[in-house]
Order: C-alpha cells, then structure tokens, then sequence
C-alpha cells in the first residue's frame, strides 16, 4: 500500500494543469507540446494556441512518427467527463512519449482566463494572430 504522499507524487507526475502549462509557454522554451486529442473538426473550432491537432482515434505508430520524442506531449480536450485527452495520453505513452494530461482540459485553460483561438478570432493550427 502507498502512502497519501506517494499517492499525490504519482498523480503530479502525469497531470499538469493550466497555470504550469501557460507559464511554460510565457518562458517560450520548447519544453512541452499540446496536443489537441479531440476530432479535427472540434480543433477547427477553438483550441489552445500552438496546439496540434492529433485526435486519440488516429493515432498510430506512423501517425505519431513526426512529434517529437524529446519533450514532453501534453494531451488534452475538452474537459471534464471528456476521456479523449485520458485515451489519447495512454497512446502516446504507450508509443513511447513522454506524456502529461492537462487537468480540466480546454475547459479549464478557459475558465482560468487564458486565450483560444476563438479569442483571436482563428481556428486554423497555424494563426498569426495566435
């Protein structure tokens, strides 16, 4: 049996939430990726800028060949109740990333404050006024 400590430890070793996740990007090292785990369709409506999309259901061995292996991917989606971000973490761990969910997915990243994609008034993976 684990204590509460270890417990905790575990659970912060596969989780980040949107705070870390901003203040990564503010420091603008290349330390973490986001992944937009949801469909392709949902990513076209609003995402977190600098996201990819790579919706859980697609990826494979090939599909994944292009991320990179030396950072850590952060999967994410809508937020709570939504297991894409959960699903699309457990593939890219098992393909061999490094990997950490982002707590409360878009949802959260939101309700914190931070920007989308809607906000700037983009949709697209690539926005200049992202």
């Amino acid at each position: 049996m684990i204590s509460q400590q270890e417990f905790y430890e575990a659970k912060l070793a596969y989780e980040i939430d949107a705070a870390d996740v901003a203040q990564a990007l503010v420091e603008g090292g290349r330390s973490l990726l986001l992944i937009d785990t949801r469909s392709a369709e949902a990513f076209s409506h609003e995402t977190i800028p600098g996201a990819l999309s790579h919706p859980h259901r697609l990826m494979t061995m090939e599909s994944t060949a292009g991320l990179p292996s030396d950072i850590t991917l952060v999967a994410f989606c809508d937020g709570i109740g939504c297991n894409g971000s959960t699903k699309g973490a457990l593939k890219l761990a098992k393909l061999g990333f490094k990997v950490k969910e982002l707590q409360g997915g878009l949802d959260w990243w939101k309700r914190d404050g931070y920007a989308t994609t809607r906000d700037a008034g983009c949709g697209k993976e690539v926005c200049d006024a992202c």
